[in-house]
């Protein structure tokens, strides 16, 4: 493994973020799970709460020789709008906040610069509240979060949240897709 980097990252609900890295050149494996919390290794029902601290993240393996952290990045900022504090579309609370747990220094100079990248790009309307933090802890979801979407590709969230997401994904990133 020493040959690949990983990447911890919160954009809202993790089924939504897995199931776009699953599709990306260049990134080795995804698990969904809790990141940034007091708890140790929370439980579903636990963070659903909010009191735990933790957020929804996925911790995506990648190969930086074939894709960049930074890319990595970008696209994390075109599947999720940056700019609403603690929620994503229908899901509101801390622990779908956007967040970006940096596991070194060389992440933290990254993110900071992709973040004023973005936000000098003018591509949303608000001001991005994405929060840069230091990684301490993953806790990996319960094996029924693990491949939701790919498990569960007509269940109601999955049709109408996450599908639609995808496509846009392939779409703008169709050159970037695993075959």
């Amino acid at each position: 493994m020493s040959n690949y980097d990983v990447a911890t990252l919160g954009g809202g609900c993790f089924w939504c973020t897995e199931a776009v890295y699953d599709n990306l050149k260049g990134v080795i494996s995804v698990e969904s799970g809790y990141s940034g919390g007091n708890v140790p290794n929370p439980s579903y029902e636990q963070v659903c709460t909010g009191s735990t601290g933790h957020a929804e993240v996925v911790q995506v393996t990648f190969n930086p020789q074939e894709i960049s952290f930074e890319d990595i990045l970008r696209i994390f900022f075109t599947v999720h709008d940056p700019t609403t504090l603690n929620r994503q579309g229908n899901d509101v609370g801390t622990q779908y906040r956007s967040v970006i747990f940096y596991h070194d220094e060389n992440q933290k100079k990254a993110a900071e610069e992709i973040v004023n990248e973005i936000a000098s790009e003018k591509i949303w309307d608000n001001p991005i509240v994405t929060e840069l933090a230091p990684y301490t802890a993953f806790y990996k979801a319960e094996d029924y979060h693990q491949e939701y979407f790919a498990n569960n590709p007509n269940q109601g969230y999955c049709r109408v949240v996450i599908a639609p997401k995808i496509a846009k994904f392939r779409k703008h990133y169709a050159d970037r897709l695993k075959i």
